[in-house]
């Protein structure tokens, strides 16, 4: 894949983005296909959300894989961002300002990048240690929320945090 050049312009794609009449995402590729029913998929959402994305069919299969979506044109990185934003959604806990007690199920206040919200922790199995300092919380309506640095919460989420942990 070519590299920006001095000018900071991409090469164009070799596919092309757009939507149906139903408002299906279609992709049409360099050998002049075109697939109805693409769907953007990255490949680790949460260690590295800017690399690997993947543009894959209504049945799964892999079409075109984009390893670097920053080096694409504005105009198609912009459309798979905004593809992006309509499917996924986990909130990014900033800090826990309160819990209903430490046996499960019980229900957390906390703040997240998206504002402030409550839900309930159906059990302790519902939060997974994904790394040494991230957490991924699952409420009891399958909402997914990411502890993305522990360390980063002040020291009362740290504290009503270990409880659980």
């Amino acid at each position: 894949m070519t590299e920006r050049g001095a000018t900071g312009f991409a090469p164009p794609p070799d596919f092309a983005l757009s939507r149906d009449g139903f408002g299906r995402l279609s992709a049409r590729l360099a050998d002049g296909t075109t697939h109805v029913g693409v769907v953007v998929v990255r490949a680790f959402p949460i260690s590295a959300p800017a690399e690997g994305l993947s543009l894959v069919d209504a049945d799964g299969h892999e079409l075109v894989w984009i390893p670097r979506p920053a080096e694409l044109p504005d105009d198609t990185r912009a459309f798979l961002d905004d593809e992006l934003s309509r499917r996924e959604f986990m909130p990014e806990i900033r800090g826990l300002r309160s819990v209903s007690g430490f046996i499960t199920p019980c229900t957390w206040e906390v703040s997240t990048d998206r504002g402030d919200t409550r839900f309930v922790l159906p059990s302790e199995d519902a939060i997974r240690r994904l790394s040494r300092s991230t957490l991924l919380i699952g409420d009891s309506h399958g909402i997914h929320y990411l502890v993305r640095d522990i360390a980063a919460l002040d020291r009362n989420s740290r504290k009503l945090l270990d409880r659980f942990l």
